[in-house]
């Protein structure tokens, strides 16, 4: 491991180690933990600095109107996580599975099948984006200002929806092989790669909106052509080799494994799509507040997005470390390492709040410029404290997933995710936008959207029905026909 890479990665460790030391965890399982799960938080911390840097860059070329459009764009991009991710969510079940089993002739089928159906589910959203982003963007805004900066943001950035899936199952490929820092380097070049588009297209160029929504997109084909070309030769130069090789040709077309990857990804990828879906009448009831607010909750999202990347770590290293474990008929260690996960977790998320409370003023600032309402920075800095205390729960929420995800039970968590957002965080936005209650509705909806599936989750965790269920997909138990690849 180079230099470099040690230091990024000591600050996790440090923690974990501490946890051992009072007894809380285990030091092994919090060594194999950070060693995981760092590179994809670094991904995620590059990914989601990216996308703040893409609301600075924009907001201090156009204003406040323009950092609202792309923020009202963002749900419908947000659809290509939802996509993505759900597939991703079944390939890294049935990659960590196999690997762990070391039933390596499997992996090329579930790899190539994740592959094409990521493909055929995205491009009918990438034509209709193409096709009608005005009308969809004015579902759920009415300024003229704001819909024109939106729609010419979602209609280019939607090219882009197919790539961000494969992107995320080429980075699950690697994480469930316990490879997380090629998937790391592989992600945080192409989030670098968007940063410097973006300062060229938006800044040098002056493309606005559209160069913003352009450098997404080749960021994207970027990460895309460089897990394809590694994981088709076993590596890449300038990343090293990979864990394992995939032969691109062969079958794509396997009924068992396209039914395991619809069911174990369809949960997956609607509790990615409850934010998604949530956020279009968030945003319609913020724009009954006071004038600053959408832009305030715009900004306070994206530095959330950022605090919010432990989660990305743990997460898929209990997916990953759970998942081997299973695959080995190791059921007792499976739960070890989730418990383990959800501790150090929480632990890494109450650091990152404090750091980004400590902070919270001058990061609003970066956003800011002066044509902006008088009231947006206050109202983003008071969101921010907010979000600090819900994002202890999203410690407990987030890691109490990865061992769900890993043995196909991921229905519970969809369950969560959808009570925390429909029913309780939505309505509160609302409420302070009808009512006396305010400001105090955004506030407290932070709180319920993180609340409520970390009790859910954690419940689900300690029930240990998991465990039973993940018996339906370990590769001894497959059909041959399926273990061919």
């Amino acid at each position: 491991m180079s230099r470099t890479a040690d230091v990024l990665r000591l600050p996790i460790l440090y923690i974990g180690l501490a946890l051992a030391r009072l007894g809380l965890i285990d030091r092994e399982r919090a060594i194999e933990t950070a060693d995981l799960a760092w590179p994809r938080i670094v991904t995620g911390v590059a990914r989601m600095s990216k996308n703040a840097a893409d609301v600075a860059m924009v907001g201090a070329v156009l204003g406040a109107d323009a950092i609202a459009g792309v923020g009202v764009a963002g749900p419908f991009w947000g659809l290509a996580f939802a996509i993505g991710g759900g597939v991703a969510g079944g390939t890294i079940a049935l990659v960590s599975q196999r690997y762990g089993a070391e039933a390596y002739e499997q992996l090329g089928l579930a790899v190539r099948s994740s592959t094409l159906l990521v493909i055929v589910v995205s491009l009918p959203v990438t034509v209709t984006f193409w096709l009608f982003p005005e009308q969809l963007v004015r579902l759920i805004n009415s300024d003229p200002t704001q819909i024109d900066y939106a729609a010419r943001y979602l209609r280019v950035v939607g090219l882009g929806i197919p790539f961000a899936g494969l992107n995320l199952v080429g980075s699950r490929v690697l994480v469930g092989a316990d490879d997380a820092y090629t998937a790391m380097q592989v992600r945080a070049g192409g989030a670098v790669v968007n940063v410097a588009l973006n300062a060229v297209f938006i800044v040098v160029l002056g493309w606005g909106v559209e160069g913003a929504a352009l450098g997404t997109v080749l960021s994207n084909v970027f990460a895309v052509s460089a897990f394809a070309l590694g994981l088709s030769r076993g590596g890449i130069p300038g990343f090293g080799g990979f864990p394992v090789e995939i032969d691109p040709v062969g079958t794509y077309v396997d009924p068992g494994t396209l039914r395991d990857l619809v069911r174990i990804g369809t949960p997956v990828g609607a509790r990615n799509l409850v934010w998604t879906v949530a956020e279009f009448p968030m945003l319609a009831f913020l724009g009954n507040y006071r004038d600053g607010t959408l832009a305030a909750f715009v900004v306070a999202r994206r530095i959330w997005g950022i605090m919010n990347t432990p989660g990305w770590g743990f997460g898929l290293a209990a997916s990953s470390l759970s998942g081997q474990a299973l695959g080995q008929g190791k059921e007792a260690l499976a739960e070890a390492y989730g418990r383990d996960i959800i501790r150090f977790s929480v632990a890494t998320y109450a650091v990152s709040a404090t750091i980004t409370a400590i902070f919270a003023r001058p990061l609003v600032s970066l956003f800011i410029n002066t044509d902006s309402p008088p009231a947006t920075e206050p109202i983003a800095v008071s969101l921010i404290y907010a979000a600090c205390v819900a994002l202890l729960f999203r410690g407990i929420s987030g890691s109490s997933i990865g061992p769900l995800d890993a043995s196909g039970d991921t229905r519970v968590p969809f369950l969560s995710q959808f009570l925390g957002m429909f029913c309780c965080s939505i309505p509160l936005v609302y409420l302070g936008s009808v009512t006396a209650l305010g400001i105090w509705g955004v506030y407290l909806a932070f709180m319920a959207e993180t609340i409520v599936p970390a009790a859910i989750n954690y419940w689900r965790f300690n029930s240990g029905k998991w465990k039973e269920i993940s018996r339906d997909i370990r590769p001894e138990q497959e059909d041959a026909a399926t273990a061919v690849d």
